[in-house]
């Protein structure tokens, strides 16, 4: 009895809580009624057919919400839109379904990822480009836009969810005209008619051992452009050394190029959109750089909505915001520093290291300790954009960069122990003002005004001998260009005016003995220039001819330098180049000790005199041909260039000839050859360059002999794949040694130096290197996304020479090399908003 007495007990209990339960269950009622009850609520009337209506059913929506609450709900619980026509009345109807195929207009492949966005939804494209959307009505705007490409705006009623029509989209390319070549390694790098190399980062994929878009890193996968020690600057173009390259940012020149000394480029990734890289046949309006010109530039577009990054990986953080100022007017900003401070990361350690190896920061006295090594840098870039009008355009660039190093020197001096700290700093501060005004259609006129100033100083301390040694090499430039661009038909006439003022200061202070020895020299220079091109109505043929006309007032100079571009399109698959030019700059890097500047930046700029330090002057002419056709590319130019008025210090001799000051010259004779083949999502490359590069220098024992930079073969596989989530490439990079000499076997030492053979008659080991990169891409909501990426630098960690010297001790020649990074990971963080 006492077991059924439990047993109804538990079938009441249960009938009881599923009672309960089945209170819970709220039930549908016809929207009608809930419209109804809305209606009296807030005393409005509801427009509708009531037959659109009639077989829906929703929920109850909560008393206590507010009217605009209430409609959001019934919006998510119907397929209905609910719009307030005005302050009593809302209307209610239908969704209109839009539809569509995105596709490029060049190669008709389908565009993945594309965002499509109307005024309260968004969307985005699948693996064929395919599209569909809810929009609330037939006059609704339609925001299309893919990343490096032309955004577009459509109505509703132009998309028909009946027929979904294919819109082909176009590559942005307002700062790229003439592109002849598209992709010219990977997605985003081009090559234009007039020779030169184009990267918009807007469109850039990825590229081997790469997570961001580091500028000089990218730029030595193109063909004829290495860097012989691995940093960005040291960085060759067809066998001339760093400083006869014109690094422009934003039409300012830049004597600082990176961070680590050289290790990343100091330029922010985040705010440098374009890089156009020339070797030859450079505009009229251009001087310096007799071996080639890196311009890089940002945005000049003005930003309608607020956007902004956040990033951070092993070395720095970077945060980037773009700000609409009105109508008329936004401000970029962008600001990176390294994280050393908060974390030592494993690369940070493989870079500091590597910078580090074989200077008194790794090595010093053996009595005395160092300690407290540390190290960080920052920049920071601006640049604001204003549009008074149609007619006229503003621009203003500042630009920061900063490096510091500093250690402790602990040594036992008579008795008690003593500390000093030993200095290296690196800075960089410029500003420019650049103003076009557009005339009428034909005719316009530009005014560039500029001023850079870089100094590097060291502060080394010899705690055993008490002394303090300070070092300072100090740049400042002015410049001012005035440009006038004038088009009719098929001509294109570009002239101007430009003056240029560098002084250059280098100071050495000893404290003790007593010694300081202060030059400062000032170098002013005018120039007037012209430039013509002819494009015919077929646009196969295109001819660039220009002069520049220089006058140095110091020397009372001229200097005529004509240019040459010649581009002919035989068909549709095979064209031809010839460029030409003459070139010369007055500025140029100098070594006079190894272990000046603390051996980490041991170079200094200085300005010709003339006399034992030359104006140094280019010739150089190239012909190329390019034949592209079923998704083949053939690229291939060879060239030869003469240099003259360089002097041994300023070629990084480290064994025979370190001390020596002559001046001489230089040709190369070389080929630059490129083999791409696309697939749908891939590219796959093979580049390789052959450079015969000869010194000549009459005051040396040898009067020729191989150039420091013969890097004779160079050769590059690489491969990206890339789809709407994922970017990955590999790649393999090698080259053959460089240049050196060695002592003469078993007469290595005479009169207490070492005796080396002939110059450059022997090479260092072949360099091999193996790297990979890898993004994956996500999208959070309609303005945010995320990039997450991990690289890999060295991947097989191949120990790689990049220089080796001798030192005289124990009455030995003994060989020291100095190698290259070895297995270097990093990881990418990245917040767009």
């Amino acid at each position: 009895m006492k077991n059924n007495n439990s047993f109804f007990f538990l079938i009441l209990l249960w009938s009881f809580c599923f009672g309960l339960q089945a209170q819970k269950v709220p039930k549908k009622t016809p929207l009608k009624e809930v419209l109804e009850q809305i209606a009296d609520a807030h005393n409005i009337q509801f427009n509708y057919d009531s037959n659109s209506i009639k077989k829906t059913t929703v929920f109850l929506v909560p008393k206590e919400l507010s009217l605009k609450e209430k409609l959001k709900n019934l919006e998510v619980q119907t397929d209905f839109i609910f719009t307030r026509l005005n302050a009593q009345i809302v209307g209610i109807s239908s969704p209109v379904i839009i539809c569509g195929y995105l596709k490029d207009v060049e190669t008709k492949a389908p565009l993945i990822g594309a965002t499509i966005k109307a005024k309260t939804n968004y969307t985005t494209t699948d693996n064929n480009g395919f599209f569909e959307l809810k929009t609330r009505n037939n006059s609704e705007k339609v925001n299309i836009r893919f990343i490096g490409y032309q955004t577009i705006n459509l109505s509703t009623n132009e998309l028909s969810s009946k027929n979904c029509k294919i819109l082909y989209l176009r590559e942005r390319q307002e700062f790229i005209p003439d592109v002849t070549i598209n992709g010219y390694l990977v997605r985003g790098i081009d090559k234009t008619i007039n020779g030169n190399t184009v990267i918009d980062f807007s469109k850039f994929t990825l590229l081997p051992g790469l997570i961001e878009t580091d500028v000089l890193q990218t730029i030595q996968a193109l063909p004829g452009i290495q860097s012989i020690d691995e940093t960005v600057s040291n960085i060759t173009i067809r066998g001339g050394s760093h400083d006869q390259n014109l690094i422009l940012w934003d039409d300012i020149k830049m004597y600082q190029t990176g961070h680590f000394f050289g290790l990343i480029s100091s330029f922010n990734p985040r705010i440098t959109q374009i890089a156009n890289v020339t070797t030859n046949g450079t505009n009229a309006s251009y001087s310096d750089g007799v071996s080639g010109t890196i311009h890089m530039k940002t945005e000049n577009t003005l930003q309608t909505e607020f956007t902004g990054s956040f990033s951070i990986n092993f070395i720095n953080a970077n945060l980037f915001t773009d700000v609409p100022l009105g109508k008329k007017s936004s401000l970029q900003l962008a600001a990176r520093r390294s994280i050393d401070d908060w974390i030592k990361t494993p690369t940070y350690h493989n870079y500091f290291k590597r910078v580090t190896q074989s200077t008194e920061i790794e090595n010093n006295d053996k009595n005395v300790t160092n300690s407290n090594q540390e190290f960080n840098f920052y920049d920071t870039s601006l640049r604001w954009l204003y549009t008074p009008s149609d007619k006229d355009f503003i621009r203003v660039n500042f630009i920061l960069i900063d490096n510091n190093l500093t250690f402790d020197e602990t040594a036992l001096i008579d008795s008690s122990i003593e500390t000093k700290q030993s200095s290296l700093s690196q800075k960089s501060i410029a500003g420019g003002i650049y103003y076009r005004r557009k005339w009428n259609p034909k005719f316009s006129t530009t005014l560039n005004i500029y001023e850079t100033d870089y100094m590097l100083q060291a502060i080394n301390v010899n705690i055993l001998n008490d002394q303090r040694f300070l070092q300072e090499n100090i740049v400042s430039e002015t410049s001012i260009k005035l440009e006038s661009n004038y088009s009719n038909n098929s001509w294109k006439y570009n002239s101007g005016y430009n003056f240029v003022e560098t002084q250059i200061t280098n100071l050495n202070d000893v404290d003790n003995p007593r010694f300081i020895r202060l030059y400062s020299n000032v170098i002013r220079e005018h120039a007037i220039f012209g430039q013509a091109q002819y494009q015919n109505s077929n646009t196969n043929i295109t001819i660039k001819p220009g002069v520049r006309v220089n006058y140095i007032e110091k020397f009372k100079k001229i200097l005529i330098e004509p240019r040459l571009n010649i581009h002919k399109k035989i068909n549709n698959t095979f064209s031809i180049e010839v460029l030409g030019e003459f070139k010369h700059q007055n500025v140029s890097q100098i070594i006079n000790f190894q272990n000046d500047f603390l051996g980490i930046e041991k170079r200094r700029w200085q300005l010709s005199d003339n006399d034992s330090i030359p104006i140094i002057k280019s010739k150089q002419a190239s012909l190329g041909f390019t034949y592209k056709k079923n998704q083949w590319l053939l690229d291939a130019t060879g060239y030869y260039k003469v240099i003259d008025g360089i002097t041994t210090q300023s070629q990084s001799f480290t064994t025979k000839y370190e001390f020596s000051k002559n001046k001489g010259s230089y040709n190369a004779l070389g080929v630059d050859f490129l083999l791409k083949k696309n697939f749908k999502n891939m590219n796959t490359w093979l580049s390789y360059s052959f450079i015969q590069n000869t010194y000549s220098f009459e005051g040396l024992i040898e009067k020729e002999f191989p150039s420091n930079f013969d890097i004779t073969h160079s050769v590059t596989l690489g491969s990206t794949y890339s789809n709407e989530l994922f970017n990955i490439s590999l790649g393999l990079n090698y080259t053959s040694g460089k240049p050196t000499t060695q002592p003469i076997y078993g007469n290595e030492i005479v009169n207490d130096e070492i005796n080396f053979g002939i110059a450059n008659s022997n090479k260092i080991d072949n360099y091999l290197r193996a790297d990979f990169s890898a993004v994956y891409k996500k999208q959070v909501t309609d303005k945010t996304n995320v990039d997450i990426g991990v690289s890999v630098w060295n991947l097989f960690n191949t120990q790689n020479t990049i220089n080796n010297y001798y030192k005289i001790e124990d009455n030995n020649a003994n060989k020291y090399a100095r190698y290259s990074l070895g297995t270097t990971p990093n990881f990418l963080l990245k917040l767009n908003f």
